[in-house]
């Protein structure tokens, strides 16, 4: 049952937003202070930074923006989407045919890469606006160029592109990808990302957990210490292994074949999330998802995960990596997690050769930041 809640965050013909109050029944009361909100929330919109040949695309480009046109058309069948790119003339071309063009945006801009979730904005919101937090975004401890990509926020604000207040946190470096929120105040993020010195080297954790809590409105941190995938290049982002699917549930990567080389760090992690608590002291429910098969190219593993879906208006759009027992068996296990939304595969096997995956070229926004 779909009916109109009034969101101050909209002005003009945009005030009045279509949702399913089964959905959004968590967060339909008065935010006195900033949230972090979870990304079950209602959005406005979802970013996408389009891959072009001044990218580490070059060789497979044609692939991959096949893989971005699929995400873009299921995003612009639910909310608006806001392509930033050097070229929007030749992305408009490559995506008018299957795109609801309605509801894309564009934003022309000089990019190094196409990892949205990292270098977007992080929206707080309360009663009157969104907030616009932009941290430091270091190509995940210096490893690749990233100066225009750390300048695109900026550049989307001055435009008018994101509406809200802009907060410069570029002092401290936070990717959007290493951390969960379950919209209630809890964080949840791994060790191995936050406190790598490759991130902020002048602190300490309980510097980094003060920071977090001044700068998000948070009241807990829950710390995973385990879990990683091989050939992953982002130090082992919370996104890749372990997600809230509501306040009180988490799905994350199991394995269960003794002779993967994940299988002790993954069980470790299993452990870890079986003794998380609630603020109320309750054990989460736990959704496991399947361990893809290995994924080799040119004698590398591949970072193929199905912990990296997007969750957006109505729906989750999963990863799928070309396994028809394993991509069936998490949209199963997604399905339990999140009833009521369609759950819809999206063939990203392009997407893991430069080691990310769906979430991570994504960045939604909650209400109210495009219009």
């Amino acid at each position: 049952m779909a009916f109109k809640v009034h969101n101050p965050f909209f002005d003009r013909r945009d005030d009045e937003l279509q949702i399913d109050a089964t959905l959004f029944k968590d967060v339909m009361v008065e935010q006195s202070a900033p949230i972090l909100p979870a990304e079950w929330y209602p959005q406005s919109g979802v970013q996408l930074t389009w891959p072009h040949k001044d990218t580490d695309w070059a060789p497979m480009l044609k692939e991959v923006q096949a893989c971005f046109k699929a995400v873009a058309r299921e995003i612009a069948k639910r909310e608006l989407l806001l392509i930033v790119t050097p070229e929007p003339d030749a992305v408009r071309a490559q995506i008018e045919d299957e795109v609801n063009m309605e509801h894309v945006r564009f934003f022309k801009c000089d990019t190094n890469d196409t990892w949205a979730r990292d270098h977007g904005a992080i929206t707080l919101t309360d009663s009157v606006k969104p907030h616009l937090l932009d941290f430091c975004f270091n190509g995940w401890g210096s490893k690749f160029p990233a100066k225009l990509d750390n300048e695109i926020t900026g550049h989307l604000v001055d435009a008018a592109l994101l509406h809200g207040t802009y907060e410069n946190h570029l002092n401290f470096v936070l990717e959007g990808g290493s951390i969960e929120s379950d919209g209630r105040g809890t964080l949840l993020t791994t060790a191995e990302c936050l406190l790598n010195p490759n991130r902020n080297p002048h602190l300490n954790m309980v510097e980094i957990e003060e920071e977090l809590k001044a700068s998000l409105h948070l009241e807990r941190i829950l710390w995973l210490h385990h879990g990683y995938l091989r050939g992953d290049d982002t130090d082992s982002h919370v996104d890749t292994l372990a997600r809230f699917c509501s306040p009180t549930s988490i799905a994350y990567v199991q394995c269960t074949d003794t002779a993967d080389e994940h299988y002790e760090e993954l069980h470790l992690m299993e452990e870890e999330l079986k003794a998380l608590r609630m603020a109320d002291g309750s054990a989460y429910q736990l959704f496991p998802l399947p361990m893809a098969d290995a994924v080799w190219e040119d004698g590398e593993r591949l970072p193929a995960t199905y912990a990296n879906f997007l969750i957006v208006n109505g729906a989750v759009l999963y990863p799928t990596y070309r396994q028809a027992e394993n991509d069936a068996k998490a949209k199963e296990v997604l399905q339990a997690a999140f009833p009521g939304r369609e759950i819809v595969g999206i063939d990203c096997r392009p997407l893991i050769c430069q080691h990310g995956s769906l979430h991570c070229i994504t960045m939604q926004y909650p209400i109210g930041v495009l219009k």
